[in-house]
């Protein structure tokens, strides 16, 4: 028996002990805890934290998709507010961090499941922490009560399209599903997956990035306007979580702000919402979103006017010149963050920018380029969509 003790969590959310050998990272587990280890895994908690709770899921100990339903609430919360505190200090940004706003809400509205054969039975799940074993699942508990037969819907897919990857969406009239699999959705198929569509009442079915069948136009609601979701388009993970982002834009609406440029707008999530107080100008590189805005932009009546763009803003940033029509810029890049488009905002006379943000790596090189050029940070506010994970996004607000 090898017994450590987790003396922190890592970025990323594992326990951290020093050891002779070095630093060990151990998945699911708090810092003051005593654990027993056997070739760097995990074989028992030998004292436990008094943080620690029952975790509500009964796949929790094996499947890799949240890393914190063993945590009290509070220090949890904590924690992830601390994230960006602490990649703010590296910046050397000083701002006002609020508090973690939780924004699981009803839960999350769009899943992924991995479709693999198990012993010569299809099994729909998520891969165990660390593993590319699937850890197969009956249901999520995470998920929205409209997705509650995910697993069992994903797993249909498996005898028709082997192993695969089953996205769902829970759209405000259905389930929207699209598979990337290793089979085609040949002439051969259409028969089998049309019977899945069918008993599960799916809008439509899309393969390989190609709509096979579909019954209903998948739509959701942003403000007043209801978009058309293009197959596999983003979405925020959680109503909830896309109001309260909504609600944070909003309130940081520069008194006189009379027109807007919303870039990564994707299908409209923040620019349909501004367009019922001002004018918009809408960029995203992904065309069928931008089609699907403008779609709801001219169904939707008394919005300020709406002009939507696809730009490839990694490529081709709007430059200093070309801001100068807009007095407030919103943006709410990828992952990867707008490290080009800040350059150019931070060359800018713009006076305010409201950065929307899922990576708080990239959010705080962003921001140091956007402070070098004068858009000072005034405030951060976390935002916790993705709860149980060390996923965290955040509301920035600058200002000259």
């Amino acid at each position: 028996m090898t017994r450590i003790v987790v003396s922190r969590l890592a970025q990323k959310g594992d326990g951290v002990a020093e050891t002779a050998g070095g630093l060990i990272h151990v998945p699911k587990v708090l810092p003051g805890e005593v654990l027993d280890i056997e070739a760097g895994k995990l074989r028992t908690v030998l004292t436990s934290s008094p943080d620690r709770v029952t975790p509500f899921c009964p796949h929790y100990d094996l499947c890799g998709g949240c890393k914190f339903q063993h945590w009290r609430e509070e220090p949890y919360r904590v924690w992830k507010r601390g994230l960006v505190v602490a990649a703010l200090a590296q910046q050397g940004l000083a701002a006002e961090v609020k508090n973690l706003i939780d924004a699981h809400g009803a839960g999350r509205r769009r899943v992924s499941l991995h479709v693999r054969l198990l012993e010569g039975v299809w099994r729909a799940g998520f891969m165990e922490q660390k593993s590319h074993d699937l850890c197969a699942i009956n249901a999520c508990p995470v998920l929205v009560a409209s997705l509650s037969r995910a697993a069992e819907i994903a797993t249909a897919f498996g005898p028709s399209l082997g192993n695969c990857d089953v996205a769902l969406t829970a759209a405000a009239n259905g389930i929207d599903v699209a598979v990337r699999a290793e089979r085609s959705a040949v002439a051969k198929r259409f028969a089998a997956l049309s019977t899945v569509l069918n008993e599960f009442g799916l809008l439509r079915l899309s393969v390989n990035g190609e709509t096979v069948a579909m019954r209903e136009q998948p739509v959701v609601q942003m403000g007043a306007a209801h978009v058309p979701l293009p197959v596999q388009s983003f979405l925020q993970s959680t109503a909830a979580g896309e109001n309260e982002l909504w609600h944070l834009v909003l309130a940081s609406r520069p008194r006189k702000a009379r027109h807007v440029a919303d870039l990564f707008s994707g299908v409209g999530t923040f620019s349909l919402r501004l367009a019922e107080h001002l004018p918009v100008t809408a960029i995203d590189s992904d065309k069928p979103a931008i089609a699907s805005l403008q779609k709801a932009a001219r169904a939707t009546q008394g919005l300020k006017p709406v002009a939507a763009n696809v730009r490839n803003l990694f490529a081709a940033p709007l430059t200093a010149t070309e801001l100068k029509d807009h007095d407030w810029v919103v943006l709410d890049p990828p992952r990867a963050g707008a490290e080009s488009q800040a350059r150019q905002l931070a060359k800018s006379a713009i006076n305010a920018v409201t950065y929307v943000s899922c990576d708080v790596q990239s959010f705080t090189r962003d921001a140091r380029l956007l402070a070098d050029g004068g858009l000072v940070l005034k405030s951060v506010t976390p935002v916790d969509q993705f709860k149980w994970t060390a996923h965290v996004e955040m509301v920035g607000v600058f200002a000259r």
